[in-house]
């Protein structure tokens, strides 16, 4: 079954099984690694992506779903020229990575609730940024969101 849509910009054309998971033929369709697996039951937020701008986690979303709409991923956050995200900035300025393997979720996450509440509180950000991070960085990723926000 072909399925259309529109990644990080460009129309594609997507010949997986309607109940792939979305983010298998991202990984493994599209040649995008960026978007991470992580617990495969959309409860630690490696893969999430955006949907018609709404963060999702997409191992839990069969890729029949997708069908006409436009998904965002890590590898599309960034402008077309190159220029960072002003959360990839943060994030760089902030040093928020440890580990790292989280980071793409949670980048995802954070443009999700910039692009919703430009100027959050902190209470809007722990409400929003339900990915987990083993390393603990959340107080940097906080610190990296109240940054971005001040730079949008």
């Amino acid at each position: 079954m072909a399925i259309e849509a529109t990644v990080n910009g460009k129309p594609v054309t997507l010949t997986a099984e309607p109940d792939t998971p979305l983010l298998w033929v991202i990984r493994e369709e599209l040649g995008m690694t960026g978007t991470k697996f992580g617990c495969g039951i959309a409860a630690c937020g490696a893969c999430s992506v955006h949907i018609d701008g709404e963060v999702v986690r997409s191992c839990s979303v069969p890729v029949s779903d997708i069908a006409g709409k436009a998904i965002t991923t890590i590898e599309g956050l960034a402008k077309p020229d190159g220029t960072l995200h002003a959360l990839q900035a943060a994030w760089i300025a902030h040093q928020v990575p440890q580990c790292g393997y989280c980071q793409s979720g949670q980048l995802m996450a954070a443009a999700a609730l910039l692009a919703a509440s430009p100027s959050p509180s902190d209470d809007q950000i722990d409400a929003a940024m339900t990915n987990i991070c083993r390393c603990g960085t959340y107080p940097r990723i906080r610190a990296a969101i109240h940054a971005a926000a001040g730079q949008a």
